[in-house]
């Protein structure tokens, strides 16, 4: 941290848990340089020479929407493409959806979805193409599809419905030709058939009043709040996710990011397990019931996981998990490789320290539940199911399975940071977060994951140094 922002710790401070109750941005310590930089642009807007004096300023005068709007622009991230996360699409389009519109086709044809938190529109955008690919007859039923956020600068691209390149990350092969329109300048617009589907409108998700902003409390069909919550404090992010949940309707659903489900767990929510992601269902039942069968039969998804037709799509944690079950992964820089028992080492034709011969014909090979119990996606799927049930010591232990056979497997560091964290097992937590970090240097902030389901590693970076807000300085 520079002097100079060291000479200003004291207004950071009160300005973060203001900002904190008034936005839900939290910015920790490790921010406090991200907090100054974008304070310094809002400054300028306000009229003020500089970012400490406008904090001062902002703390001192009641807080109303226009300025939150200000903040909002020089403070929020606005990162997101289309078909992000493919299996989240995958699961709507073959799991979903089709058994939800074919009970509406016998009632009413209606469908309500919210975007909260929609940063530029390519989710919103995303869903209303896949309901004109799956209903051929869409502009016969009453579709609200709408997108709401804090930042207006990203609102005002959401409704111009033009996009550059970025947009468009290893995107299905049918998307741009069947959906968008070249511009003169190299961009790409979307055709007025999907623009016309989407309403966008600014909404603070710390607002005490107008929930929803769209529709009554209990209607929604759909909730997407993916990758919104992990900048909030977990419990200002507990108290939105309550509000979402009582947004939507009996069985509707709600799809958070894949790096949220361990900082926050719905109330009065059934977990459902599908193919490289878990999303969850309104029910009066708080049981959290065993995953269905057609739902865990596939631990090991195949390559093309996106929608049909698509493009290849990037491997997930379970396919790179299972590529490096039988091979050795390297660790954090200056961490000993795996160390295999020689009985596993054996069952396996990997030559040993003592034993050096090629296995023979005649000797038995590994059956599938060594290769499940070899294999770190396995370990660490199950890893999540158990801690998702409550069963903390038990996943504790699948976790370290999972970096006993790949030391490598950050997520698994990432989670096991956030379960001794919550159990107050700080310096083991640290370690945790620590090694996950060292990881993710070996990757450019903007790269995406395979391994997070379409969270970049800058991204996951800072969730690690969010959690670990208070704890020993990473």
């Amino acid at each position: 941290m520079s002097s100079a922002i060291t000479a200003k710790i004291t207004v950071p401070s009160p300005f973060s848990r203001f900002l904190a109750r008034h936005t839900g941005l939290y910015f920790p310590p490790e921010r406090w340089p991200d907090l100054m930089s974008g304070m310094d642009r809002a400054a300028r807007e306000f009229g003020l020479q500089d970012s400490e004096t406008c904090m001062q300023w902002l703390l001192s005068t009641p807080m109303d929407r226009h300025r939150v709007e200000i903040l909002a622009r020089y403070l929020t991230v606005a990162e997101t493409y289309f078909f992000r996360d493919p299996a989240v699409f995958e699961a709507l389009k073959t799991s979903i959806l089709p058994g939800l519109i074919q009970s509406r086709r016998l009632s009413r044809q209606t469908l309500d979805i919210w975007c909260a938190g929609c940063a530029t529109g390519e989710e919103a955008y995303s869903l209303a193409i896949l309901m004109q690919r799956i209903l051929p007859d869409f502009q016969q039923w009453r579709i609200s599809l709408s997108g709401t956020d804090i930042n207006p600068q990203a609102l005002a691209k959401a409704e111009a419905g033009v996009y550059r390149e970025w947009s468009f990350r290893n995107p299905p092969v049918w998307l741009k030709t069947g959906y968008f329109r070249e511009t003169a300048t190299g961009c790409y617009e979307i055709l007025p058939s999907v623009r016309d589907m989407v309403r966008f409108s600014y909404f603070n998700l710390m607002a005490d009043s107008d929930w929803p902003p769209i529709g009554d409390n209990g209607t929604m069909d759909f909730i997407f709040c993916r990758n919104v919550l992990m900048y909030f404090q977990p419990e200002l992010a507990g108290r939105v996710l309550n509000k979402l949940c009582r947004s939507l309707a009996d069985g509707g659903w709600l799809i958070i990011g894949p790096s949220e489900a361990p900082i926050t767990a719905p109330e009065n929510m059934e977990r459902h397990y599908f193919p490289g992601t878990i999303l969850y269902r309104k029910n009066l039942s708080t049981t959290v019931r065993k995953p269905a069968a057609a739902h865990t039969a596939a631990l090991f998804p195949p390559k093309h996981t996106g929608l049909a037709a698509a493009g290849d799509q990037k491997p997930s944690v379970w396919q790179l998990a299972a590529k490096t079950a039988r091979k050795p992964a390297k660790g954090p820089p200056g961490s000993p490789g795996p160390v295999m028992p020689l009985c596993q080492q054996k069952k396996l034709g990997v030559a040993g320290p003592e034993d050096t011969r090629r296995p023979s014909g005649g000797e038995t090979e590994p059956s599938a539940g060594d290769a499940d119990r070899l294999s770190p996606g396995r370990q660490y799927l199950q890893a999540v199911e158990l801690l998702e049930r409550g069963q903390t010591e038990a996943g504790e232990q699948a976790l370290k399975r999972t970096l006993y056979l790949e030391p490598a497997f950050t997520p698994a560091y990432f989670m096991l940071g956030c379960l001794l964290r919550r159990q107050g097992r700080h310096k083991e937590a640290v370690k945790n977060f620590k090694n996950a970090l060292q990881l993710l240097e070996a990757y450019p902030p903007e790269q995406i994951l395979p391994e997070a389901e379409g969270v970049t590693a800058g991204r996951l970076a800072e969730i690690i140094r969010t959690l670990n807000a208070g704890e020993e300085s990473i």
